[in-house]
């Protein structure tokens, strides 16, 4: 028996095993309607990740410089807070974070227009526990957005 193929798959998951069966998905964002490259299509996770961390490079800064008293080790804990707040007021006005608009991304509703405040703070609740952020969906978006009915689409 050749075990390669079955390392092949369990490497890189069960998409890709699928995928190599026959299995057709479509892009990522095909069932919400989105194209599939572009303005409008799906923000692929590297993006993503590298707005969270300008967010939370300046949302560090922020809480360092003006609200832990020059304590490290408070500064993450008030960190946490400024990037609830920043995500609430910026993602619930304009649609994106700062890191998110350095990156070309935006926050919207899964039919296309803005996100209500409490569709807002609940996503940003759930982003800040975390857990629901690093489960996703194929369409790649994590929990946090899909209980939201939000997507992360490219400008």
């Amino acid at each position: 028996m050749d075990n390669r193929r079955a390392i092949g798959s369990w490497i890189s998951g069960p998409r890709a095993a699928a995928e190599d069966m026959g299995v057709e998905f479509g892009y990522r964002g095909q069932q919400l309607g989105l194209p599939e490259e572009g303005p409008g299509a799906i923000a692929r996770p590297g993006r993503r990740f590298a707005a969270l961390f300008i967010d939370w490079a300046l949302c560090l800064l922020i809480a360092y410089g003006l609200l832990s008293g020059g304590k490290a080790q408070a500064a993450s804990n008030w960190a946490l807070v400024v990037f609830a707040v920043l995500s609430v007021l910026t993602v619930g006005t304009v649609g994106f974070t700062p890191g998110k608009r350095l990156l070309g991304l935006r926050v919207i509703s899964e039919d296309g227009g803005r996100l209500s405040l409490p569709r807002v703070v609940l996503r940003t609740v759930l982003l800040v526990v975390v857990i629901p952020a690093v489960v996703w969906d194929q369409d790649g978006r994590g929990l946090h957005d899909r209980v939201t009915r939000a997507v992360q689409v490219r400008l």
